[in-house]
């Protein structure tokens, strides 16, 4: 995890730097949004900006964008005004982060933005079947293709590899190729020479020469669009790539690694991916399955999470019941092991008691775990219909127990219905940037929730 802190180091800014420090990310640090700018031209690469709320976080965005350089950006202030925050957000901050610094806030910003410190839990056969052909390949220079479900671990398997390869000493860099514009995303991965468009003021250095000498990790290829796939394939290949603009090509030595939630092989056949990259990248392909068939690890991922969340909180040590672990063990976890962490955290919070009850663990959507609509068919059994009897009567009838992600939730796509879908309506009325509300959509969708796509439900009008 890199961060980059723009802003005076000599307050509470190089507190939040110790801090980021400890949970083991690298800091470097500039004073001014020009520099910050330079420094990411020149391959310090960056997963995530914290900016001091006194400079112009709209000016940077529009200076990153315009140079083609997508790294998101977290505002800090020693300001309790509401009013600084919201404005911050209103200029493409994705959080606001007040200092002085907390240590659980920071590692919360940290966690949301990189995987690095998720340990592989595997208890189950069928995951460690996964993990021993893994052991097996990491030392190898093979390409690898990381399949399955959204929320499944495919970036925590990634780095898995990386560090049992012969890489582990070198840099881990990670694209998410969904999250990044197509117009932004060749520039990212290759890199640009001073004037290849307009705004690149400066030569700079991407993605696949930040990585040199370790390992690229192209998250979610399958979103990359196929004209762009060319190009890519040239640089697997011949281990040389060109940047935006330039007419010399430049040596690379990395591994590639990539993970694709859906299937490359219908892509291929419907001409949405091409069919000589998926067999380049995919000479060893580790799938991994869904949570349902997995089984075996969802009491260990489950007591990794509390753990996780008591002490990230604050709070005393907590068991969990036998009943919640039996309707934990009854769930079809369709956002898996993300949907399972985030039903952990909001049951640590929600838990009264010494132990987590199931009228604890809530779903997104705010309904208790348990009941008959949430039940996985292959699983339940009558004595699974007590436990969803036991769920109903322990759920509250009003709003007591909801979480403000879910109340949050609700907004967010009530609005969306009511925009017909639009996402930049959407955003305007609900006051947050339209890249906060995508990063939130995507989570939602991940999670197996059903959102409003664009022009959903619209109005038709005939004209005779």
């Amino acid at each position: 995890m890199r961060v980059l802190i723009v802003g005076n180091m000599s307050g509470q800014l190089a507190v939040a730097s110790k801090i980021a420090m400890d949970r083991g990310a690298k800091v470097f640090q500039v004073d001014t949004i020009a520099q910050a700018t330079t420094a990411l031209r020149n391959g310090k690469g960056a997963d995530l900006l914290l900016v001091d709320v006194s400079h112009d976080i709209a000016a940077l965005i529009a200076q990153n964008e315009a140079e083609h350089i997508s790294v998101p950006v977290v505002a800090c202030g020693v300001s309790t005004d509401p009013r600084t925050a919201a404005n911050a957000i209103r200029q493409g901050a994705q959080e606001f982060l007040p200092l002085p610094p907390d240590p659980e806030l920071i590692a919360a910003v940290l966690a949301a933005i990189t995987d690095d410190n998720r340990p592989m839990i595997a208890h189950d056969p069928a995951m460690k079947a996964v993990i021993r052909l893994a052991e097996q390949i990491a030392p190898s220079e093979a390409s690898v293709l990381i399949t399955g479900e959204s929320g499944v671990g495919k970036e925590v398997m990634a780095r898995f590899v990386h560090q049992n390869s012969r890489r582990t000493d070198k840099a881990f860099i990670s694209v998410n190729c969904a999250a990044i514009p197509d117009n932004l995303l060749e520039s990212e991965l290759f890199g640009h020479e001073k004037g290849a468009f307009t705004g690149a003021l400066a030569r700079r250095i991407g993605k696949f020469e930040e990585a040199d000498g370790g390992t690229l990790l192209l998250d979610e290829i399958s979103e990359m669009d196929i004209r762009l796939q060319a190009k890519l394939l040239r640089a697997i290949q011949e281990r040389v790539i060109d940047r935006v603009g330039g007419s010399k090509p430049v040596p690379v030595n990395i591994r590639i690694l990539a993970t694709s939630n859906r299937n490359l092989e219908e892509d291929v056949r419907a001409g949405k991916f091409r069919e000589d990259l998926y067999y380049r990248l995919n000479v060893v392909n580790l799938c991994i399955p869904p949570l349902r068939d997995r089984p075996g690890d969802l009491v260990a991922l489950s007591t990794y999470f509390i753990k996780k969340y008591t002490t990230a909180n604050g709070l005393k040590p907590k068991g969990i019941s036998n009943v919640a672990l039996e309707a934990i063990k009854a769930n079809p976890w369709r956002g898996n092991v993300r949907e399972l962490e985030n039903a952990m955290h909001r049951a640590v919070l929600l838990s009264a008691g010494p132990e987590i009850e199931i009228g604890d663990i809530r779903l997104p959507d705010g309904s208790a775990l348990g009941t008959a609509s949430t039940l996985n068919p292959h699983v339940a059994t009558a004595g699974q219909a007590i436990l969803a009897a036991q769920a109903v009567q322990a759920a509250p009838a009003n709003l007591v127990g909801r979480t403000i992600e879910a109340v949050e939730q609700e907004m967010i796509l009530d609005t969306l219905k009511h925009c017909y879908g639009n996402r930049t309506h959407a955003a305007q009325i609900l006051g947050i940037s339209i890249r906060t509300l995508r990063n939130k959509l995507k989570l939602y969708m991940d999670a197996g929730i059903d959102v409003p796509a664009p022009g959903a439900n619209e109005p038709r009008f005939v004209y005779g």
